[in-house]
């Protein structure tokens, strides 16, 4: 019988690899992009201002809860409300935030950006065990604090699936305009009602992809087979799952850019050219 010894592989030092590519370009731009956008919309809804223009919401502040435009809830913010706290943050992005903080595949993402848990594939990482965040001890993984808050994506679900639906009327809403003659609403389309509608598309294909709306609708079946519904719906959250990481960084950018464009607006930057 034929005998031998093994050895166990030495373990990679940080960085250490046998690849040739450029394996830390990726994580660069993934983590100098996660920085910009991500900074970008905490910029946007902490200003408080030049969030609307005529029948168009930003998104950072949808929906407005308490302002001095006609989208407002209810009406001016309360006198109680501290000057120094902007509202927006605390009342509305905690939600659609919390959901993409929590996201798998932000989670991924930015583990391996930040923290290099892992840097790449096949590449040495800086710490001998998982540690879930690189500051804590090695005991520390997913099931401590603060990183088991990541099992809360599948309750931001919920939240995130209402302001699909909040957005969407968003979109309605943009394809109607004062009439300065008549002063009523007309039905019309302008280049600001394809952004904000577009906005809600791109937030729905990320949204309705979710992981975790997957295993909602069927991922918990054994057969699906004689559920029609629930395997017509499995298979329509799956088709988006296949491109959630396309769906996520598109819709990241997109919400931007109609932060961005309803500013430009308000701040008589831009000009919003009506279709018809």
């Amino acid at each position: 019988m034929a005998s031998g010894t093994t050895s166990l592989p030495v373990r990679s030092t940080f960085g250490q690899t046998m690849r040739t590519d450029s394996w830390w370009a990726q994580p660069v731009a993934v983590g100098v992009g996660l920085v910009f956008f991500f900074g970008y919309l905490t910029w946007a809804a902490v200003q408080g201002e030049y969030y609307t223009f005529g029948n168009y919401l930003s998104p950072a502040y949808s929906p407005e809860l308490f302002g001095d435009t006609p989208h407002a809830l209810f009406g001016p913010l309360p006198t109680w409300w501290p000057a120094w706290l902007p509202w927006a943050p605390v009342l509305i992005l905690w939600a659609p935030g919390g959901f993409r903080a929590t996201c798998y595949y932000y989670r991924g993402a930015y583990y391996k950006a930040w923290f290099a848990d892992p840097p790449n594939c096949s590449v040495g990482e800086p710490r001998q065990s998982y540690l879930g965040v690189w500051w804590k001890p090695a005991t520390w993984n997913e099931r401590s604090f603060p990183l088991i808050m990541q099992n809360m994506h599948r309750y931001f679900l919920f939240f995130a699936l209402i302001f699909i639906v909040i957005l969407s009327y968003d979109a309605w809403r943009a394809l109607w305009f004062i009439d300065p003659a008549t002063g009523e609403e007309t039905l019309g389309l302008g280049v600001g009602t394809l952004v904000v509608t577009l906005n809600a598309i791109l937030l729905g294909g990320y949204t309705l992809g979710c992981h975790s709306l997957r295993h909602l609708v069927g991922g918990g079946l054994d057969v699906l087979f004689d559920k029609p519904i629930r395997r017509t719906a499995h298979a329509c959250v799956g088709c988006l799952n296949r491109r959630h990481m396309l769906w996520a960084w598109t819709s990241l950018v997109w919400v931007c850019f109609t932060d961005l464009y309803v500013r430009m607006l308000a701040m008589g930057v831009w000009t919003d050219w009506r279709i018809f």
